[in-house]
């Protein structure tokens, strides 16, 4: 990892190798954490945040989901976001939120315990490149009766790097989770849609999977490109039958998949997926108009 010059740090912000939290930490011991991945793009008047006030309430919902004390609004969040990138002095970046149940007491409950908040950035290119080779996870996907799905915590995580290491070690690039009913949830860290006959289909929440902002950027987009999006149950058959299997979240953008359990489904991405992929790259630098309210400039 390339080190950045500053993390904040409950309202300050400390060189990077000096960002240190106790071992001790309840979040460290049981996961009491949530937390938030955001980009910064450059674009033509400068490096801008996408969708930042989305992914800053996220925080505080999921904070608020499992009882963790959220110290600052989202207004102060978003100043300290914008600082600590502009301090930082990358034209683009990802920017990592955490929100965690700090030092104080030990014990399961441990309600006590401060909420320490930190907000780091770092160069970080696409988490998957093109033509991902994906495979079904023999992990079951977090039951949203065992841990809040709708959360963004960091403990169910857990969860995501068991499949991601069963997929790497078996060959593949990364796996899909089908929920304790066998349907399709989502994959280790980003969203799933497949699409026929020029239809996109993507799980619902209830599936287990977690809301995502780039998942739902991408159904608008769709709405706005005249392709029809749907969010129902699917099938794992239903990734074999698709004419076309695409991910997308924060970390990965929108990236094709080039085949599930060994079925090919072509080299190269499909004509929707283009089509959706071009439209997320203009629209997160800045090149169509139509989406600037999801730009938060870093510099005003």
């Amino acid at each position: 990892m390339e080190e950045s010059k500053f993390i904040w740090m409950d309202g300050e912000l400390v060189p990077w190798g000096e960002a240190r939290v106790h071992v001790l930490s309840h979040a460290l011991h049981y996961g009491t954490a949530v937390l938030e991945g955001t980009r910064a793009y450059e674009t033509a008047r400068g490096p801008a945040v996408f969708r930042l006030d989305d992914h800053l309430r996220r925080l505080v919902v999921s904070a608020r989901i499992i009882g963790l004390a959220m110290p600052y609004p989202v207004e102060e969040l978003r100043e300290a976001t914008l600082r600590t990138v502009a301090a930082n002095g990358r034209p683009s970046c990802y920017i990592r939120h955490l929100a965690h149940r700090g030092y104080g007491e030990m014990g399961i409950a441990a309600r006590g315990c401060p909420t320490s908040v930190s907000i780091a950035t770092w160069e970080w290119g696409a988490l998957l490149g093109s033509g991902v080779r994906l495979m079904t996870s023999s992990w079951r996907r977090n039951d949203q009766t065992v841990v809040p799905t709708a959360a963004k915590a960091t403990g169910p995580y857990l969860n995501s790097v068991l499949a991601k290491q069963e997929a790497l070690d078996a060959g593949y690039d990364e796996a899909v989770l089908l929920n304790s009913a066998g349907y399709v949830s989502e994959c280790t860290g980003a969203n799933l849609f497949v699409v026929r006959d020029g239809v996109l289909a993507t799980p619902p929440d209830s599936a287990g999977a977690l809301a995502g902002l780039t998942q739902d950027t991408v159904e608008r987009l769709a709405a706005d490109l005249g392709l029809p999006a749907v969010r129902r149950e699917l099938m794992r058959s239903d990734l074999y039958a698709a004419d076309e299997v695409f991910l997308c979240g924060t970390a990965a953008g929108i990236v094709h998949v080039s085949s599930v359990d060994r079925r090919e489904l072509g080299d190269g991405p499909g004509p929707v997926t283009a089509r959706l992929s071009d439209a997320y790259d203009a629209v997160v630098h800045g090149r169509d108009d139509r989406y600037q309210h999801w730009l938060t400039p870093v510099a005003a």
